[in-house]
């Protein structure tokens, strides 16, 4: 095997760092008090709101740091009976839920064969899933069933929900959507 100077400086500073780490920590000191220092000055400051994590229905509890309005940092709460202050991966990742430049914040809209992506105002597309949602309702309802039995059933519209939505949100979207007829509904949450 051959060792360039580039892999002898990896090796060494690696060593280095975890043997100087390891005498800390075999003279007994410990990080903790530090880590416990890092983690007030990240927060001081800010006023601290108890939530939900909005993912999944185990519900866990969160604390969310924030500093003239703005979020500053989410986390667990030890409080919380059934997470005690964990979170999952995606829990963890809530802060990118409302801290993030990539999320849009714009309505896209891509006409069939266009090669660009065009900008619309949220009326005229909430006004255009409207129309397309009546249009492909009165096209496929279903009033009565061969045999006569009443259907008043749409089944080529489907509707997904999630758990990243709350829960009043997806019983509107229940409601929503069984009033229109429509049968193939599906949710993360099986409200």
């Amino acid at each position: 095997m051959e060792l360039t100077r580039r892999d002898f400086l990896r090796y060494t500073t690696g060593a280095g760092a975890g043997t100087a780490l390891g005498g800390i920590t075999g003279l007994g000191l410990s990080l903790s008090p530090a880590r416990a220092r890092a983690q007030e000055l990240r927060i001081r400051d800010t006023v601290s709101v108890p939530s939900i994590c909005p993912f999944c229905s185990v519900g866990c509890g969160t604390l969310i740091h924030a500093r003239d309005g703005e979020i500053i940092n989410i986390e667990g709460d030890p409080r919380s009976p059934h997470s005690e202050g964990t979170l999952c991966p995606k829990g963890a990742a809530i802060y990118q839920l409302h801290k993030n430049p990539n999320r849009p914040t714009q309505v896209l809209h891509r006409e069939p064969g266009a090669s660009g992506w065009e900008v619309w105002d949220l009326g005229r597309a909430m006004d255009r899933v409207a129309q397309l949602i009546k249009e492909t309702r009165d096209r496929t309802f279903i009033e009565r069933v061969p045999g006569g039995k009443l259907a008043n059933a749409c089944t080529s519209i489907f509707a997904l929900g999630g758990a990243t939505l709350d829960n009043e949100f997806n019983h509107l979207c229940q409601k929503l959507m069984r009033g229109l007829g429509i049968v193939p509904i599906e949710n993360q949450a099986r409200i």
